[in-house]
């Protein structure tokens, strides 16, 4: 549930739903060496989120042709993580977010999942685009936060555009940098340096 609390370790935590978690180079799983997830659910039983900065060379148009006029530059497929990546998952911004539209469901702000099954005709005057994910990341109840204690993960705020930037390599590095100080500085950490 979005907003509420959940008791991990002792301490309360607070849902990081429509948070961004940042892989630092502590990271080991080659699945999310400098990723940027978004996290789309954060519950007591666990989380799920889609990696941002995974392009495929997968056009959306070959597999969700009528939605491929609403996909954002770059319009291919994105592997969104390594859980069920026969699945889809997509994310779109709403132009008003403020508005109810059937199919759309909020993660923060004007970014939210949206129902495929939806006739995306129906839609293209409330959309301001979608990414399309092949597979999410998914965590068990306490394991994100059990990451992030082993500094796995930072936590950050996400932009509105996160989900939808032109050059989704250029990810990683732009949000540490934007986070100024020392994050700033881990944006030019070498990718083959490993941490001990």
């Amino acid at each position: 549930m979005q907003g509420e609390g959940q008791a991990i370790g002792g301490r309360a935590m607070e849902s990081m739903t429509g948070r961004l978690l940042v892989a630092t180079p502590a990271l080991k799983d080659p699945n999310f060496d400098r990723t940027v997830v978004l996290l789309v659910a954060h519950e007591p039983g666990g989380a799920l989120g889609v990696v941002l900065n995974r392009a495929t060379e997968v056009p959306v148009a070959d597999v969700l042709g009528d939605w491929s006029d609403l996909a954002r530059h770059p319009a291919v497929l994105f592997e969104g993580g390594p859980v069920q990546p026969d699945s889809a998952i997509c994310l779109a911004r709403m132009r008003h977010p403020m508005r109810r539209v059937k199919g759309f469901h909020q993660v923060s702000g004007a970014v939210g999942t949206i129902d495929l099954s939806v006739d995306p005709e129906r839609l293209r005057e409330s959309i301001g685009g979608i990414r399309v994910f092949a597979g999410y990341s998914g965590w068990g109840s306490g394991q994100l936060e059990q990451e992030i204690d082993d500094g796995s993960w930072f936590v950050l705020d996400a932009l509105p555009g996160d989900a939808f930037v032109d050059r989704p390599d250029d990810l990683w590095p732009m949000v540490l940098r934007r986070q100024g100080g020392m994050m700033a500085a881990i944006a030019h950490f070498p990718p083959d340096v490993a941490l001990n």
